[in-house]
């Protein structure tokens, strides 16, 4: 196929792009140059790069305004960058009479509902948003357009959760249960391009040992919770000087997106400790 990627010179939207390409003919847009950015040219714009776009059997949208533009941005700008362009790309989709649309979403917009309140919060698609800021606002819209699309195309959202460079320690705790790696991120993405059937929204990120029923535990005495499923681990994490997190507030559930995708994400904590990271850790 020949997939459009947008935001295609972003830490995301530059992997997803490297990685569509094993499989496909990619071209990839944003406003800024880039390895992985063929076309130059804003989302909303349509008209001014569609012919430079050449025929197009996909689009993955990966371009917004994220989290730490609010307040430095306008709510109008959240609008048009999030709602109104994935509004424009749908149109654009389906008068090319392309087949697909994944749209990269973000685990942010559950907003309040992240807030726990006696134990960890336990999140999967069955958890109803709350959003909390512009941004959240403007990533469920955009997650209904594209539902709203499922008539004409094939529609998935993808929720990812928590992917930029962090300390060491804090990524790979985080790895346990509200991280994930650009590479996991990536493939997700390939494998919702070939996915067919009714709009459907995942959560995405880094398999969990935890069940639900370690809710209570987690938000208590997180090392014993995490010493029960991974014997061992704190003490390995400790050689590199991670002390395990005292509580934790949430654990992000992909196991929907495991049964139906076949999503089978690769690079956890243990990663971490054989330092495969992707992105690197920030100093």
């Amino acid at each position: 196929m020949h997939v459009l990627v947008t935001g295609a010179a972003g830490l995301i939207g530059s992997g997803v792009a490297a990685r569509l390409r094993e499989d496909h003919d990619v071209t990839g847009l944003d406003l800024v140059a880039g390895e992985q950015v063929q076309v130059i040219g804003d989302c909303f714009d349509v008209a001014d790069w569609r012919h430079r776009a050449g025929k197009i059997d996909a689009v993955v949208h990966v371009a917004a305004l994220h989290a730490p533009h609010v307040g430095q941005r306008s709510e109008a700008d959240f609008r048009q960058a999030n709602v109104k362009a994935t509004s424009r790309l749908l149109d654009f989709a389906v008068g090319a009479g392309a087949c697909s649309f994944v749209l990269t979403s973000t685990t942010s917009l559950y907003g309040h509902a992240l807030m726990p309140s006696g134990g960890a919060v336990w999140i999967d698609e069955q958890l109803q948003p709350q959003p909390r800021d512009i941004y959240d606002e403007t990533k469920l819209l955009a997650e209904e357009l594209v539902a709203s699309a499922s008539n004409a195309l094939n529609v998935t959202s993808l929720r990812m959760s928590r992917c930029f460079p962090e300390p060491a320690d804090v990524m790979a705790w985080y790895r346990l249960h509200r991280g994930i790696d650009r590479r996991d991120v990536a493939e997700a993405h390939a494998l919702a391009l070939s996915r067919k059937g009714p709009a459907a929204t995942y959560v995405i990120s880094a398999a969990t040992p935890f069940h639900r029923d370690d809710c209570g535990d987690l938000s208590l005495d997180a090392p014993s919770a995490i010493e029960r499923r991974c014997p061992g681990l704190i003490a390995r994490t400790a050689q590199q000087g991670w002390m395990p997190p005292n509580s934790i507030d949430r654990v992000y559930d992909a196991s929907l997106a495991a049964r139906e995708l076949g999503f089978a994400p690769r690079f956890g904590i243990e990663a971490c400790l054989a330092a495969d990271w992707d992105p690197l850790p920030s100093a």
